[in-house]
């Protein structure tokens, strides 16, 4: 891992026009790219500012984490924020990540219930924090064990900050390639986290749309 680079975009990988509509752009973030632009000016190149340069109009509605790839639906004009960003306040959305640990989970299958609060003494991690954390919940499930890591399908409930992330260290299994909670990033090239598909009410009509882009892992 390259901490020189870490939360800057570092990747020549491009990111993917998966789906176009009228009110909505579905694109794939590769890892390694930020999703907005940060404070500093050499963070200023990210996800948006590239799909700027082809859709003047698109507009951020949700965040993917610098070292997290996959799905995020963009919005074209004004009304469709409003509305896809009051869907994902309300829950009425759909998120499935997949990552990779070390070791199987047991029960193979769960829900875990953990509040989640900064780590004021080591940002920017967050932890677990039963007194002042805010309710945080993912549901999981194995999908294939290897001999050297198992596959695990997420879905989170609530929506904080590296909550799959610190969900998991909390059952002794870091996501692979983790350079934050993972005690070996440097045996990956990568965090093992993918947001695999995405869901959610066409701003349009309201119907359901649902979009997938298999993990590259």
């Amino acid at each position: 891992m390259n901490t020189q680079t870490a939360g800057v975009t570092d990747t020549r990988e491009p990111w993917l026009l998966c789906a176009e509509a009228r009110d909505y752009l579905v694109v794939g973030k590769p890892c390694r790219m930020l999703s907005v632009p940060g404070k500093d000016a050499h963070k200023q190149d990210c996800l948006i500012v590239r799909v700027q340069q082809e859709f003047p109009e698109a507009r951020i509605v949700h965040r993917l984490d610098w070292d997290t790839s996959g799905l995020l639906v963009l919005a074209r004009n004004a009304r469709a924020h409003s509305l896809l960003s009051q869907a994902f306040q309300d829950r009425k959305t759909k998120k499935r990540y997949i990552a990779r640990i070390d070791a199987p989970l047991d029960p193979i299958e769960g829900d875990i219930d953990l509040p989640i609060g900064p780590d004021l003494e080591r940002r920017p991690r967050y932890r677990i924090d039963p007194e002042h954390g805010r309710p945080s919940q993912t549901r999981y499930q194995v999908l294939d064990n290897h001999p050297d890591f198992t596959r695990v399908a997420l879905e989170p409930i609530t929506g904080r900050s590296h909550q799959l992330r610190v969900h998991l260290l909390a059952q002794g299994r870091p996501i692979q390639g983790d350079s934050l909670y993972h005690p070996e990033p440097a045996r990956h090239e990568r965090l093992m986290l993918h947001a695999e598909r995405l869901g959610f009410p066409d701003p349009e009509t309201g119907a359901w749309r649902e979009f997938e882009l298999p993990a590259p892992f």
